[in-house]
């Protein structure tokens, strides 16, 4: 059987998810009578992973090594694509919303690299400004799609090969943004689609200090 190196990072996302579903508490209360801990947006990871040694082409056509250019800075790293009709937008706005909060030595720190999961359609011009529209300050890379499944992998994130439907280019990808420390260039914990500008604004300031929030 084939094994990722990041399988115990999977299993945390997976078992944080399930243990919120879950009913009352030992006595039989309902879930409503029994206090809860705060809800933490935040995933940490028992084994933190290490960027994927990428090198890609930017928004303005040049040569990107992942490794070489974030090394030092706190970085945010997501797969998505521009057509994407909910996760992608929504994702990218709430970290644009908690970015814009932080004083400008934090903003000018942090590095937020959006890689596509679609590198057909997303040309480097057009993920320029579609990211354009987001916040400037993001990064958008694109390549060869395989190359890019093979980075994504690493860190146990999937992606499936785009494909046309009714229509429309269509590419199935996971969700999750790893967070990486400065002090390591390991991403210590990973945030879901449902993680909220709030969410974002708390912990960004820990994660530039290379605190795990």
């Amino acid at each position: 059987m084939r094994r990722t190196r990041v399988s115990t990072a999977a299993l945390t996302a997976v078992a944080a998810l399930t243990l919120s579903a879950c009913g009352g508490g030992d006595d039989g209360k309902p879930a409503a009578d029994v206090a809860a801990p705060a809800r933490k947006a935040a995933t940490v990871l028992d084994n933190p992973i290490e960027k994927p040694d990428l090198v890609l082409t930017d928004t303005k056509g040049k040569k990107y090594d992942l490794l070489e250019q974030t090394k030092g800075h706190p970085t945010l790293l997501y797969f998505g694509y521009t057509n994407c009709p909910d996760a992608c937008p929504f994702t990218m706005s709430n970290i644009d919303i908690a970015m814009r909060k932080l004083s400008k030595a934090e903003q000018k720190e942090l590095r937020v690299v959006f890689v596509t999961s679609d590198p057909r359609q997303d040309t480097p011009r057009r993920l320029g400004e579609w990211l354009g529209m987001q916040n400037k300050s993001f990064t958008g890379l694109t390549g060869d799609f395989d190359t890019i499944q093979a980075g994504a992998r690493t860190l146990g994130i999937y992606l499936d090969k785009p494909k046309k439907e009714k229509g429309v280019w269509v590419s199935s990808h996971g969700t999750q943004v790893l967070a990486f420390s400065p002090k390591d260039d390991k991403a210590h914990v990973l945030y879901g689609k449902d993680t909220t500008a709030e969410d974002y604004g708390k912990d960004l300031p820990k994660i530039i200090k290379g605190e795990t929030p």
